[in-house]
């Protein structure tokens, strides 16, 4: 039996049983260990059967998945070789192990004689991902003395535990050598397959999952609580699940405090800012009732309001984990949001504070004074409603400038915000974004600071393959701002917070042959947009600002509204 042919037939049945999991996006990086799973893939690339992507760095590429998987909402399979090129794979799937993403992991390894005795390019790869994967297989060297179906009902058995709690599957596949030599048809014919040639006719996978139709039951005491002061709160939700929540919360006279990743868009926005208002606080804090929806809150006043909050706490999530920092004694429903307001019709009542409102009201006139009609981050970031086509995406990064979106922008009702929030990391922000424009085809504006687009300089190259109008906000305050928030002597800010490069991001993007421009004022934006929605490639836009231009905005604003005076 050639072995090479025997690795493609093992490495067939991985994949096919991969595709008929829903997966149909796979991510490669080069690599001779991985060839047997790469050469299945390009040939079920050419029965138009799944798309192929490509990219030379692996940490770039695990985070580019990422996008994919945020954007289609199925799981994205990620080949790799052996050694290190795994280990690079490791911030996407902590990422993906914290926002619940669906990824799939193929490590090629090395066969376990060649293990621990100075052999080339060969680690400990079995659970090398320790506890971040929901399912984790270290599959045996390829052999005839396990038949087909003992490996498919395996590999379905963890896509099922994934799609019930998302998250990463990784499979670690050694194979020996040779690797090369076999032919598509010594493969399709091989007998070792002859057992499940009727299954591999069929697109339908090997095990059935009868799924239970649960619907959301009512709380018992809704009525009770549907009469009571309440004020609803919004994070990260998926678009779908984001209809209708403004419109009940209005509805029920609660206050409605929102996240830039909610899709929800409030009538009291401005939260962060307004929430530094100790009276507003403190008339909130009377509230009979919290009710949460989803999760990953980005404003530090919202979340600092909510541990001061000791009453009522309901949370509303599709997850089983853990999602309130605090632990308020809650209870939990394990529902799509828009599932649970249909099994909870609202109480139509008039607001129970005015407070909020007069606020945000407030805030809009004079956060417009203090950001002023120069462009800067701050204008940038209060604005952001004017710079989005009208159908497209947002992808914020980890920086200054996602707290500032949050703080002072209002964005369109359910316009799709995606974000790297579950380790927060500035890792990959560039090939996550890459990734969601890819799996969403439609154009995409992605706001990331300068040490972020340092740190992924590699991942630009990605933005080549993309075929949607594109632009990448390189918003360079030369270095990291957020650190200015810090209580640290200046200098050693500087030096060990900041790191500040002095760098501009034009030879970076004539390097890989992107598009180009940095504009003065919002005129020249508005001229560049106009251009760069025309193209169907990417456009860097570097806005270049000062350190502190932004920090001193923000700290004015919650300085100002902690002392305004709002009557009731």
């Amino acid at each position: 039996m050639s072995v090479s042919v025997f690795n493609r037939c093992w490495a067939k049945v991985i994949l096919e049983t991969l595709v008929r999991q829903g997966v149909s996006h796979f991510c490669i990086a080069p690599g001779s260990r991985s060839t047997p799973l790469t050469l299945e893939a390009v040939a079920l690339q050419q029965n138009q059967r799944i798309l192929c992507h490509t990219h030379f760095d692996e940490r770039g590429l695990g985070f580019f998945a990422l996008g994919v998987a945020k954007s289609t909402n199925k799981p994205v399979a990620v080949i790799v070789t052996s050694g290190t090129a795994a280990a690079n794979l490791y911030p996407a799937i902590i990422e993906a192990r914290q926002t619940s993403v669906p990824l799939i992991i193929l490590t090629a390894d090395r066969p376990p004689e060649l293990l621990e005795c100075g052999a080339n390019q060969a680690i400990l790869q079995q659970n090398m991902f320790a506890d971040y994967p929901t399912s984790a297989l270290n599959l045996p060297r390829p052999s005839k003395d396990y038949q087909p179906s003992w490996l498919i009902s395996h590999i379905e058995q963890a896509c099922y535990q994934q799609q019930s709690k998302g998250g990463v599957i990784h499979l670690n596949v050694p194979f020996a050598e040779p690797l090369y030599g076999a032919t598509q048809e010594e493969v399709d014919s091989h007998p070792w397959l002859s057992s499940i040639q009727s299954w591999l006719a069929k697109n339908q996978p090997w095990i059935t999952h009868e799924k239970n139709q649960v619907e959301v039951v009512v709380q018992k005491n809704w009525d009770h609580w549907r009469t009571q002061r309440g004020i609803v709160v919004v994070g990260h939700l998926p678009l779908e699940q984001s209809a209708g929540v403004s419109a009940w919360a209005n509805s029920m006279g609660w206050v409605l405090l929102t996240d830039i990743q909610s899709g929800v868009t409030s009538t009291t926005p401005y939260a962060d800012i307004w929430l530094a208002n100790e009276t507003v606080k403190q008339k909130l804090l009377d509230a009979d009732i919290v009710i949460q929806f989803g999760s990953g809150l980005i404003s530090k006043r919202l979340n600092q309001f909510l541990a001061e909050f000791n009453k009522e706490y309901w949370i509303v999530d599709t997850t089983h984990k853990l999602i309130d920092p605090v632990h308020h004694k809650h209870t939990r429903f394990h529902a799509k949001v828009h599932h649970w307001l249909r099994a909870h019709p609202p109480l139509r009542q008039k607001a129970w504070l005015l407070e909020p409102l007069a606020l945000a009201k407030f805030c809009s006139n004079f956060i417009e004074q203090q950001v002023g009609s120069s462009l800067n981050e701050a204008s940038l970031a209060h604005h952001l409603d004017r710079i989005l086509p009208n159908k497209g995406v947002l992808f914020l990064g980890n920086s200054l400038f996602v707290r500032l979106a949050d703080a002072l922008a209002k964005l369109p009702e359910n316009y799709p915000v995606y974000t790297n929030r579950g380790a927060s990391g500035i890792d990959g922000l560039l090939a996550t974004a890459a990734g969601v424009s890819v799996g969403n085809n439609l154009p995409l504006v992605a706001m990331i600071g300068d040490l972020s687009t340092l740190y992924d300089i590699n991942s630009l190259a990605l933005f080549k393959k993309v075929k949607q109008p594109t632009i990448i906000f390189v918003i360079n305050n030369n270095g990291g701002a957020i650190f200015d928030m810090l209580p640290v002597d200046a200098e050693v800010k500087d030096r060990f917070y900041r790191l500040p490069h002095y760098l501009d991001f034009s030879q970076l993007a004539a390097t890989f042959d992107l598009k180009y421009t940095r504009p003065f004022t919002w005129a020249d934006l508005g001229s560049a947009l106009k251009q760069a929605y025309l193209r169907r490639e990417t456009t860097i836009i570097e806005i270049k600002v000062g350190p502190n231009d932004a920090t001193n905005i923000y700290k004015r604003l919650v300085e100002q509204i902690t002392h305004a005076v709002i009557g009731s």
